[in-house]
């Protein structure tokens, strides 16, 4: 394994490891304004939201790693502590990538970008009006991290008004995943579409407790055949099938196995887990448990 020692390891080859291990990162266009008026966008990737009471986001404006200086955006919070935070999807991630160009402070990466201000209610700064989310802040906070090029500065803001496109609403009025096509940073020049075909779902053991991998059988742990995260699906599970459900199952599911593989134990309980996994893939966690507790039924 190779260990990076981060006291003597410098920027950017650092930043390169620190990117390409933690991702995809969502990403986000901050708007924000000067005292003269002038107004800025720019992409992060730095960027997640860390409360809901109060609605808190954070996105970080990094020194330049070349020349250590300031983003224009970190300048003008400080200048006009309001921004928006808005969403950026698949739909204008080429227009985010282009406004992260290094375009003077002058030069304006609405027009550069080819994208839409509108007028904010709450706060100076504007939205856009492409972006599927759009979030009116105050800055409540700015810690510095670092007085060096790719030193962080945490912008800290209080969400106060979300404008959310509701061409991305399901019938509830809430927001389908399925429909936002969001995007996300990674490594390098790579990123990541969180569109049907890469997104799954997981039942958060909010209100559940799952059984835990301490009440698996122990043949069922050391299996060659289910990984750690199989293991840790079969964990959730609340309660273990009774021993007439295993039995009923073993029946009407897999009695054809049984059959093939009655001299040969082995090749058995390896075929049961092969299908417990299979099972698992396609979330049908109380049918693997069946499958693999008939082994020993």
């Amino acid at each position: 394994m190779l260990t990076i020692d981060t006291a003597v390891t410098k920027n950017p080859k650092l930043h390169h490891y620190l990117l390409g291990a933690v991702g995809p990162r969502p990403i986000c266009f901050a708007s924000t304004i000067d005292k003269n008026g002038n107004k800025n966008i720019a992409p992060f990737s730095f960027f997640n939201v860390f409360s809901s009471n109060p609605p808190i986001a954070v996105f970080s404006p990094a020194r330049s790693g070349r020349t250590g200086k300031h983003k224009d955006t970190l300048n003008n919070v400080r200048d006009v502590a309001e921004v928006v935070i808005n969403i950026v999807n698949y739909d204008i991630v080429h227009q985010m990538s282009l406004a992260s160009s290094p375009y003077n402070f002058d030069e304006n990466e609405f027009i550069k970008s080819g994208l839409t201000e509108i007028e904010s209610e709450v706060v100076k700064p504007p939205r856009i009006k492409e972006s599927p989310v759009q979030m009116e802040c105050k800055v409540i906070e700015i810690k510095e991290l670092g007085q060096e090029g790719g030193a962080g500065n945490l912008v800290i803001c209080e969400i106060l008004k979300i404008h959310i496109d509701e061409k991305i609403l399901d019938q509830n009025q809430m927001i389908d995943q399925t429909k936002i096509d969001l995007v996300a940073r990674m490594g390098g020049n790579w990123y990541c579409r969180a569109d049907k075909n890469s997104m799954f779902e997981i039942q958060k053991p909010i209100t559940t407790r799952g059984i835990g991998f301490d009440n698996i059988p122990e043949d069922i742990l050391k299996s060659k055949i289910l990984t750690g995260n199989d293991l840790g699906q079969l964990g959730g599970i609340e309660r273990l099938p009774n021993e007439t459900d295993v039995n009923d199952y073993k029946l009407m599911e897999l009695s054809d196995l049984f059959m093939e593989f009655e001299d040969n134990a082995n090749k058995l309980e390896t075929m049961l887990h092969e299908k417990a996994k299979e099972l698992l893939e396609n979330n049908k966690l109380e049918e693997a448990w069946k499958t693999l507790l008939t082994f020993n039924n």
